[in-house]
């Protein structure tokens, strides 16, 4: 029986996808689009990608941008965590590795946002480097082919995996070879209703007879909802904007004053902007409702049109030409917001 990865990369040779990053000159543009592809879906990534090539065309580039300038040409692309990592290693290579992004998975895993998977793939593909990786795709593809029992998200299967990826490697062409397995399970080894009749590896899957049993996952835990109330504050053409610390969830962008709430409630909405911004508030109407799912909660946030009775004086608190808030990086709740503000001027 043929090789696993003599028959992907057979399969490779005819059905690649033709991607912006493929067959790229430059490591650094391969590093940008593994960090896009994380979480997020192909369609999704390649007008960022090609918009933040133009923008940033080099590791030197990205690292002499403001972290304004870098989250605005992130914005929409979520888990934003990623874009910041990003960035502070771009500043990490041009500082400690002379602008040259290091080859070696040991190196690599150093800087900020590169984990074990991202590490391989950028070695392989940009490097040549005969090593595996194991994205979501992959580890379903494996699981399925050798039957994998043990769950793939636990510390067991993920070695038993990465096991199998790395056995499989054709010296000299583990890029294609991971990219080949990339792309079988993006189109082919379906999550759902995958098309087995027309896999090249449907001979030698051992769960071919019920592939949608692997692979084995853990129960998840269910997911918390959170309720929020924000403070929409106009005054003379501007409106108030908080810029959120630099670490954490939606780091680093700009938001409407809010607060975690029970209930919309005005009541709640004077008491937790009050508490959280030492703002003093008179709520004036209801304004608008938006619901928005994050990985580990789902949150439906009120905003409020407020007036303003007393604000601080703080760095992290700006009032914003309405004209202008297109330039401020936000979030996509705190976006919806402001294009609901922009409807009415």
């Amino acid at each position: 029986m043929p090789e696993l990865s003599d028959l992907m990369l057979a399969w490779y040779e005819k059905n690649a996808r033709v991607l912006p990053w493929r067959g790229h000159p430059d490591p650094y543009a391969i590093w940008v689009s593994e960090i896009m592809l994380q979480q997020t879906r192909v369609e999704t990534v390649i007008p960022y990608f090609d918009h933040w090539m133009k923008k940033f065309p080099t590791v030197a580039a990205l690292a002499e941008a403001s972290e304004q300038t870098v989250l605005s040409a992130w914005e929409g692309l979520g888990y934003y965590s990623r874009v910041r990592n990003l960035h502070k290693a771009a500043q990490m290579v041009v500082d400690q590795f002379g602008g040259q992004i290091p080859e070696e998975t040991r190196l690599l895993r150093k800087l900020p946002g590169i984990g074990r998977y991202t590490a391989a793939a950028i070695a392989s593909i940009a490097f040549n480097q005969d090593v595996a990786t194991l994205d979501g795709n992959l580890r379903r593809v494996f699981a399925r082919v050798y039957d994998v029992s043990t769950p793939a998200d636990s510390p067991a299967g993920e070695e038993t995996l990465w096991s199998l990826a790395q056995e499989q490697i054709p010296p000299g062409r583990a890029g294609d070879y991971n990219q080949a397995l990339m792309d079988l399970g993006s189109a082919v080894c379906l999550p759902q209703k995958p098309l087995c009749l027309i896999c090249p590896l449907m001979n030698m899957c051992k769960a071919r007879s019920d592939p949608e049993s692997r692979p084995v996952l853990k129960p998840k835990k269910p997911v918390p909802h959170r309720n929020k109330l924000a403070a929409v504050i106009r005054q003379a053409g501007n409106v108030l904007l908080s810029l959120r610390p630099s670490k954490g969830l939606l780091g680093g962008m700009w938001e409407f004053p809010s607060a975690q709430a029970a209930a919309n409630s005005a009541g709640e909405l004077v008491e937790g902007i009050d508490r959280d911004y030492s703002i003093v508030i008179k709520p004036i109407s209801f304004f608008v409702e938006v619901r928005h799912a994050y990985t580990h909660f789902t949150l439906t946030e009120y905003a409020w049109q407020c007036q303003a009775l007393e604000v601080p004086a703080s760095p992290a608190l700006q009032w914003i030409p309405i004209a202008d808030i297109e330039k401020y990086p936000m979030g996509k709740v705190d976006r919806a917001i402001a294009a609901k503000i922009s409807e009415f001027q």
